[in-house]
């Protein structure tokens, strides 16, 4: 994927890898790596790609930045709009995300609900300057959200869950077609899935958004980027994503197949900002941005009266040093009198509010905002954030089931949490920390946290202040940080404050109003007590063991991952030696029974063979591999996740 290049609609890539005769085809990988390479001449709205001495590829994007029909790209060669050149700077363009994507006349929308928003998770989408855009969802995870228990805004109905209705045929056949596509691309493996079974995945993709199939679109749109990603071995890319997309991407199609009536299976369009009245909002921390694509910028976290999360984000191109200026740079909302500084220390009364679905203040032409005082963490609706026990708002945060809708599972982990917490020292990567009881003191059954950086950029200041923090046993903390869903009893902190009514805490400067953001404020020594005045805390001996990291369920989920990354093949290697290396017996051993069925069943699919009427070894059906593999996927997903449960609540015995 070339950044330089606009994106590109699925079904315009799709038809023009379509249109390659067979021999031409096979040359595809091979041209989009030499054409990614390639310099982007750009001519007022048009762009130019030279790819030979007698071919010129122009590209014309659309009104939303995007290339979204086959005229807007042009190759002047002779073979011309059936050529490589064109198919290859085409398939190089990144993926334009559904909303870039004009509604074809005629489209089927099927069952869609009235509200909602599926979108993308480990995947880049446009961020344009500004607040209204936001930040990229692939990269940030920053955007506050509305709490659950309230679902309607002032001036605003209440959101109902839409009826259980039963797929139509036109979608039953476009979530197959879509399945087929994905189990051929897992079967195939990250090093044969190249331009064309992307592109027949892009064209199943925009068959299922014609039925109205959005989460289905959503899904397989991220499997495509993640994909270019492995490919082209991208900084970014985490095959743990790429499997998350495969795995929502066979779950979801596999249901629909089914008819399930599920209305979160079909999943909803983007929807636009809406009217959200008149908000009073005070800031809680800011959160500084560097994503891979290239973006940086930061997101500042506000709390109304009524404790629901908001936050204001200024992410554009930029990368680190765009992450560090952004710190100071100017709130777009209202008069823009604030900074993002001057925000997460102060508040806003907005009238004429416009609101996303994911609580983003957007900031029209009709929105009003007058700067408040700021809140500090112990008093008005902040000090609530701090009432509740940890382990009982971490069980809110979990979704249980692994084909649960994504816009939740994605959303519920990252909503902020606050807690106050003494420091026990440091192990391996992260810090440890014990939650105080109610009375502020340290207590036995306090639920103990793993706390790790946020981010871990040289140029921003988390792990600084965490080198800091570890050296300082006993301080009593309050904490506003993120659940990190996929590690043992682990917070990602955001900002930092003193625990009130005790001297074994944080001294800020009065200009900090009470809390450091540790992305951007740097501590200091002057700002802790001195170590007479924080008392000595028990040593690390006790300390409970992670019971993901020495459960044996890392063979399954190499298993899981290398069935993505390498394809059938490479699964079918443990079905050839007789578990020599003794990894399904060690599953039996500890109590995975089924895991162990499962990774067998898996290899015995994977090293299937079938012969046809001549004897001749053919590629079998990858339907039944795929079957398997997404069986053992979501044992994967939901036992590890009950694991980590597991993690958040006090130990019996300290109870």
């Amino acid at each position: 994927m070339n950044p330089e290049l606009p994106p590109a609609a699925p079904d315009v890539v799709a038809a023009a890898v379509e249109s390659l005769t067979s021999r031409l085809r096979k040359k595809l990988d091979a041209a989009i790596e030499s054409y990614t390479a390639v310099p982007v001449t750009a001519d007022g709205g048009v762009l130019r790609i030279r790819c030979g001495e007698d071919a010129e590829v122009t590209l014309a994007p659309g009104p939303t930045g995007a290339v979204t029909d086959a005229e807007q790209a042009v190759c002047s060669c002779l073979l011309a709009p059936r050529c490589l050149h064109r198919a290859a700077v085409l398939s190089a363009c990144p993926v334009a995300d559904a909303e870039t994507v004009p509604e074809s006349t005629g489209a089927t929308t099927g069952r869609t609900a009235a509200e909602g928003n599926v979108t993308p998770d480990g995947t880049p989408s446009s961020a344009s300057s500004g607040v209204s855009a936001g930040t990229e969802p692939s990269a940030t995870g920053t955007q506050g959200t509305p709490d659950p228990a309230q679902t309607s805004t002032p001036g605003t109905a209440t959101t109902h869950t839409p009826a259980p209705v039963a797929p139509t045929p036109a979608q039953v056949a476009a979530a197959g077609a879509l399945w087929a596509a994905a189990a051929t691309v897992l079967a195939a493996g990250v090093p044969a899935a190249g331009a064309v079974p992307q592109a027949e995945l892009l064209r199943a993709a925009h068959t299922a958004r014609l039925a109205g199939l959005h989460r289905a679109e959503a899904a397989a749109l991220r499997v495509v980027r993640g994909l270019r990603g492995a490919r082209a071995r991208y900084d970014g890319h985490r095959l743990a994503d790429l499997v998350v997309s495969v795995r929502e991407l066979l779950l979801t199609t596999s249901l629909l197949s089914a008819a399930d009536p599920d209305p979160t299976l079909v999943g909803t369009a983007r929807r636009a900002y809406r009217p959200g009245g008149s908000l009073r909002v005070h800031g809680v921390c800011r959160e500084p941005v560097i994503a891979s694509t290239g973006y940086g910028g930061v997101v500042t976290h506000l709390v109304s009266d009524e404790g629901r999360w908001f936050s204001v984000a200024d992410v554009k191109p930029g990368g680190p040093a765009r992450a560090r200026g952004a710190a100071t740079a100017t709130v777009t909302l209202g008069s823009g009198t604030l900074n993002h500084a001057q925000l997460s220390r102060g508040g806003l009364l907005i009238s004429g509010a416009t609101l996303s679905p994911d609580g983003r203040l957007g900031s029209g032409k009709g929105v009003r905002a007058t700067p408040l005082a700021g809140l500090s963490w112990s008093s008005g609706p902040l000090a609530a954030l701090f009432a509740r026990p940890l382990a009982e708002v971490v069980a809110e945060r979990f979704v249980d089931a692994p084909g649960a809708d994504p816009e939740q599972a994605e959303q519920a982990p990252r909503r902020l949490i606050g807690c106050d917490l003494v420091l026990v020292g440091a192990t391996g990567d992260h810090l440890l920390a014990r939650e105080l009881s109610p009375t502020g003191r340290p207590s036995a059954s306090g639920l103990l946290v793993r706390l790790t950086p946020a981010n871990g950029h040289p140029d921003l200041a988390h792990t600084a202040n965490f080198h800091q923090l570890a050296s300082r046993p006993g301080l009593r903390l309050r904490v506003i940080g993120r659940l990190d869903p996929d590690r043992a009893a682990t917070l990602r902190p955001l900002a930092v404050g003193p625990v009130p009514g005790t001297d074994e805490t944080l001294r800020l400067p009065d200009d900090w109003q009470g809390h450091a953001d540790l992305g951007y404020d740097r501590l200091q020594g002057a700002h802790f007590p001195p170590p007479s005045a924080v008392p000595a805390v028990d040593d690390l001996a006790g300390i409970p063991s992670d019971p993901l990291a020495e459960a044996p369920l890392w063979r399954l989920r190499r298993l899981v991952e290398v069935a993505v990354s390498g394809g059938r093949r490479a699964v079918a290697e443990p079905a050839r030696d007789g578990d020599r290396s003794g990894g399904r017996a060690a599953l039996r051993r500890s109590g995975f029974r089924t895991a162990a069925d499962l990774a067998v069943t898996l290899a015995e699919e994977a090293d299937r063979r079938s012969r046809d009427v001549f004897g001749r070894i053919t590629d079998p059906d990858p339907a039944p591999y795929a079957r398997a593999w997404l069986a053992t996927a979501v044992y994967l997903a939901a036992t590890e996740r009950a694991l980590i449960r597991a993690t958040w609540q006090p130990q019996p015995s300290d109870t």
